[in-house]
């Protein structure tokens, strides 16, 4: 699409957001973020009704979005009054179809099953897994067609993360795309096109429980417990009696949440550097900037949009009432894009200071438990790009096609080139 093209469709998004009534406006409409039009209705709020009430959703019901930084801070870290109980999307997940998992629960619970998982991102095992990264993103990037368009969101985000998730789990390695497809189904809507219907994807998670029962009953039973995710929850004190559903609910959390967030952190970033090739050639003057164009990658991406909370009390927030068992939408991708607290933050600016502040990963009790190892992934897989394309650009051809989501913030495709080498 040509900048003249961008700019109009732009402009139109702008004039439409500045347009609509403040009590029309419905910021977790997915097509917002399918057609990338989302961002003036949010500059919108946060200038005019930072806690915008919504009543025009019919999936969510009404809902609260509260859209700048501060209060979105306030409200994460203060889970006393503001429940993950009542689950973390907008949407309420169906009577006869629940699935707890530890990030939609309150303490103590939440704390003692966070507590079983959270072993396999401890700093020593990190360490363990950097060379298993390395390896596997040199073996990727060198099976690349050079000089070819191909689809870098299949190619290279989704082939990264999904070996890596392979081995988290110990998961059948040639088998591994079936988590590529249970974390697309999981936070499907019927309107996405990755599912025919609810029942279809009901049936599809059932076959996702039924394929990891099967994996807990060998680990289970294992003389010496692994350093996997499932041995770790079949021989965890707070999470080996759970019943099939809430397996699959935290089966879900850690496929979603090791998968989705990073995959579409490293093709944001690649399509990123590209709308902002100055700093793509900043980046190659000087590769130490890495680890902090890293952050701000996943600040620009935020790929998760938002979190919701369920209010436990009569509360405010900056002064706005919110009434007991009122939804709470904190948009964090209009927070790391809130202008009293990030300057130009609608650039990519890959030496900005503090750029670890970004909101993406959450804050307090529910904080990403796995962001340092999404960080390491995203770090690696630039330290060898640049290894092989030192003072060359991979260039996106086109505009990306986005999820049909409000809240993963993501990519199913990426065209891409990559510059030819001498071998």
């Amino acid at each position: 699409m040509s900048d003249a093209a961008v700019k109009y469709e732009a402009d139109e998004a702008r004039d439409a957001a500045y347009s609509t009534p403040l009590e029309e406006i419905d910021v977790a409409d997915p097509l917002l973020f399918k057609n990338n039009t989302m961002w003036p209705y949010f500059e919108r709020l946060r200038s005019e009704a930072p806690v915008h009430y919504c009543t025009k959703n019919e999936e969510a019901g009404p809902y609260w979005s509260v859209t700048r930084y501060k209060d979105i801070m306030a409200v994460d870290t203060n889970h006393q009054v503001f429940s993950s109980e009542g689950g973390i999307t907008l949407r309420d997940q169906d009577e006869d179809f629940k699935l707890p998992m530890f990030i939609a629960m309150d303490p103590p619970k939440h704390d003692e099953q966070r507590k079983t998982v959270s072993p396999i991102v401890a700093p020593a095992n990190l360490a363990k897994l950097e060379g298993t990264i390395r390896e596997r993103a040199g073996n990727i990037l060198d099976s690349l067609p050079e000089g070819k368009p191909f689809n870098w969101v299949d190619k290279v985000s989704i082939e990264l993360t999904t070996q890596m998730l392979a081995t988290l789990f110990d998961f059948p390695f040639e088998e591994r795309r079936k988590l590529t497809r249970w974390s697309d189904v999981a936070t499907a809507s019927e309107d996405s096109g990755i599912i025919e219907s609810e029942e279809a994807r009901r049936a599809e998670l059932l076959e996702c429980a039924d394929y990891f029962i099967g994996l807990w009953n060998e680990r289970v039973n294992a003389k010496e417990p692994g350093n996997d995710l499932i041995s770790m929850l079949a021989h965890g004190e707070s999470t080996r009696n759970m019943d099939k559903m809430e397996y699959l609910g935290n089966l879900i959390l850690l496929i979603v949440g090791g998968n989705d967030t990073t995959r579409n952190s490293i093709s944001g970033g690649l399509l990123a550097l590209n709308q902002f090739p100055d700093q793509y050639a900043k980046l190659q003057a000087n590769p130490s900037v890495i680890p902090n164009m890293v952050a701000e990658i996943i600040r620009w991406q935020t790929p998760l949009a938002y979190m919701r909370r369920t209010a436990l009390e009569d509360t405010e927030i900056s002064g706005t009432k919110i009434a007991k068992g009122d939804k709470v939408a904190m948009w964090y991708v209009s927070g790391n894009r809130d202008e009293t607290v990030i300057e130009n933050p609608n650039e990519l600016v890959i030496d900005r200071d503090r750029a670890r502040q970004h909101l993406s990963f959450g804050f307090g009790i529910h904080r990403c438990v796995g962001n340092r190892l999404a960080e390491m992934q995203l770090r690696i897989i630039w330290e060898e790009i640049l290894k092989r394309w030192p003072d060359k650009q991979i260039k996106v051809l086109s505009e990306p096609r986005r999820v049909h989501s409000s809240f993963v913030k993501g990519y199913e495709e990426l065209m891409v080139e990559v510059p030819k080498r001498s071998h």
